[in-house]
């Protein structure tokens, strides 16, 4: 094993971890990775050692922890898709919950000391009022969400008994790549809307199948909040930084602050790209609320956060590029 820096990111091997994992690397800080790969992408895992071990598997995990002398934990592992959560809900509640259980024991065993939780807006469930603040009400409508929204709970409870000080990030929608290649956006399975939808310019792409087309939104389709998975990321670090100073605990929300329709993400994906976006009309998916917009304006006042890389047609330009669907002139210029 490399020298340690102290610093493991759980889910490493999946999307969000694996850029986290690509910015702890640039910084010289290298982290381990705790993945068992089940969606995750060994191949993903390039700047840091990976300990191949399921989160609920408390004994072989506190081992890591200590072995890597590990003071922090960015906890990304997690299963995160709605619609699935609906279908086998006793799952999410299994990894989710119990694997946060198992994290957090192994974590008071090893003597960590600052814990960042990858929460959702999901755990907002259909809120009254938008943009949603911190202090919206939480009333998660899926198990996904109540699985977040008890994670969060037992970390509070957990780290007021051990003195360590954490940091709940409510995502919005994460999505993109970083710039220079190094990873693109990919999910196992993918459910993403963006890269769902820039395979579908592809021939031998499947239709996009666009869930709901009578909300009560400007064009009848969900609108949701994206982030740069880049600028979630710096988020994620201004929030360690904030930690390591003795700054106190912190819930935030991580999110753009502009809300974006699906049929609008269709658009933009057809003038990045140059293509067609194939469209199969679908009914509502349940446990999907009409909108989600963030009210950032505490990440901006407590960490200095801005999302400077989260305008659409950036997302979905980088996201593009990943995959080689960026057309020629946008090629050149970007």
């Amino acid at each position: 094993m490399s020298a340690s820096t102290g610093i493991c990111v759980t889910g490493g091997a999946g999307y969000i971890g694996s850029h986290a994992c690509y910015a702890l690397g640039v910084e010289g800080r290298p982290p381990l990775v705790v993945d068992n790969l089940v969606t995750g992408h060994r191949a993903a895992v390039r700047w840091g050692p990976l300990a191949h071990i399921d989160l609920r598997d408390t004994t072989q995990l506190t081992h890591a922890l200590w072995q890597h002398k590990t003071r922090t934990v960015l906890h990304f592992a997690a299963s995160a898709y709605v619609g699935d959560s609906m279908q086998d809900p006793i799952s999410y509640y299994d990894n989710n919950v119990c694997g946060m259980i198992s994290l957090l024991q192994a974590c008071l065993a090893a003597g960590v000391r600052h814990f960042i939780l990858s929460s959702s807006c999901a755990t907002y469930g259909i809120p009254q009022t938008i943009p949603i603040t911190e202090t919206t009400s939480q009333r998660p409508i899926s198990p996904y969400g109540q699985s977040k929204l008890i994670c969060e709970n037992i970390l509070r409870d957990a780290a007021g008994q051990a003195g360590m000080d954490f940091a709940i990030l409510r995502y919005f929608n994460a999505a993109g790549a970083d710039p220079s290649g190094a990873l693109c956006e990919e999910h196992s399975p993918e459910t993403h809307l963006i890269p769902r939808a820039l395979a579908a310019t592809c021939p031998q792409g499947e239709p996009l199948a666009l869930f709901g087309t009578d909300y009560d939104t400007a064009d009848g389709t969900c609108v949701r909040d994206y982030i740069h998975v880049s600028d979630l990321v710096r988020g994620h670090l201004m929030a360690l930084a904030h930690l390591e100073k003795f700054g106190g605990s912190l819930v935030l929300n991580l999110g753009s602050g502009r809300g974006v329709s699906n049929m609008q993400i269709i658009q933009v994906v057809e003038e990045v790209t140059g293509a067609e976006v194939k469209v199969r009309k679908a009914p509502r998916r349940q446990g999907d609320p009409p909108s989600l917009i963030a009210d950032i304006n505490q990440a901006r006042e407590i960490l200095g956060f801005e999302p400077n890389h989260s305008d659409i047609h950036t997302i979905i330009a980088d996201a593009a590029r990943s995959f080689g669907l960026l057309k020629v002139q946008n090629a050149k210029s970007a």
